[in-house]
């Protein structure tokens, strides 16, 4: 046997190892469950193709209606997964945007993204963008062309939302920004964006990071991977508030939702972008919650536990609010 085979060239740390002729080896994330009917929570969910070209598909998750002629919120999902591992047919996401689009009472368009290192950033920032620009297009007056049923009869393209975990609520922060600062989109308006354990990150350690040096590390890796660029962990992606990057004060939405956990290393990263969104001139208006005593996305690992009951309670009340 070829031994550049089993020699590792690259170990990221506990999901994947790349070896030395180029193999990638998965070590998590890759479990998949088809879409599907869910009994107990009453949700429906079917995969649609968003971009022939590239492949880019989505997950669709449809609550039970109570009237056909109800318009829903509109949840616009990026999936965590540090933007090299998991997919919209992981198991644990799955199983929670079922419990997401039960307690919001809203339709979830979960976005099968491209991850690295088979394809490098930016490819799921430009696949992000690809879906809202076709989202976009049907709030226009295109919805008819909208070759999916439930978008086009049950989509209220007054209330649409961003939202993500770790990587994810990383990617729908920029596809705001983006909106907001070069890329608008007319008549298209994000209402909220719900960011969950927001991964975020810099060179300099903050708060549980000075005194977890390890954790630090394998972060720090992780991104190094996924982005090795000459800015490294202060890649304006990673660190918003690095030198040079732009104001939160052009963050294209009226509200936003931030989630962190007391034991997770991004805890302080999340707080930071709490603050320096109300400090930065933004006109919205933004709330905080923590889960103490839990770590990263907790809720998709232990979804039945109460804290992740009221965990999926606090998303549902921001994405009803009057």
């Amino acid at each position: 046997m070829d031994s550049s085979k089993q020699e590792v060239e690259r170990d990221v740390f506990p999901y994947l190892r790349v070896h030395r002729d180029g193999t990638i080896e998965r070590l998590a994330g890759t479990e998949t469950v088809p879409p599907s009917f869910d009994s107990p929570t009453g949700v429906s969910s079917k995969d649609i193709i968003i971009v022939k070209e590239t492949g880019l598909c989505a997950r669709l998750y449809l609550p039970t209606l109570t009237t056909d002629d109800k318009k829903l919120p509109l949840i616009v999902y990026f999936h965590g997964g540090g933007f090299f591992f998991s997919s919209v047919s992981d198991p644990k996401y799955h199983h929670s945007l079922n419990s997401m689009a039960a307690a919001s009472k809203a339709l979830i368009v979960s976005v099968d993204f491209r991850i690295a290192p088979e394809n490098p950033l930016p490819a799921a920032y430009e696949d992000a963008w690809a879906v809202i620009q076709l989202l976009a297009s049907y709030k226009r007056g295109e919805v008819d062309n909208c070759p999916d049923d439930w978008i086009r009869a049950h989509v209220d393209f007054n209330r649409v939302y961003l939202a993500g975990d770790s990587a994810g609520a990383n990617m729908a922060h920029h596809m705001a920004m983006r909106i907001g600062l070069k890329d608008p989109l007319p008549d298209f308006k994000i209402l909220g964006i719900i960011s969950i354990h927001p991964y975020f990150w810099g060179k300099e350690p903050i708060g549980l990071e000075v005194t977890d040096p390890d954790r630090k590390a394998m972060v720090d890796n992780w991104w190094l991977f996924v982005c090795p660029t000459d800015k490294g962990c202060d890649d304006p992606l990673i660190n918003p508030f690095a030198d040079g990057c732009p104001g939160l004060e052009s963050l294209a939405c009226e509200r936003v939702l931030v989630l962190v956990a007391g034991k997770d290393i991004l805890r302080d990263r999340g707080k930071l972008y709490y603050e320096r969104l109300m400090k930065s001139g933004w006109p919205g208006k933004v709330e905080i919650i923590e889960t103490e005593g839990e770590d990263h996305v907790f809720h998709i690992f232990q979804p039945n536990c109460d804290k992740a009951q009221n965990f999926m309670k606090h998303i549902a009340a921001f994405v009803n609010q009057p």
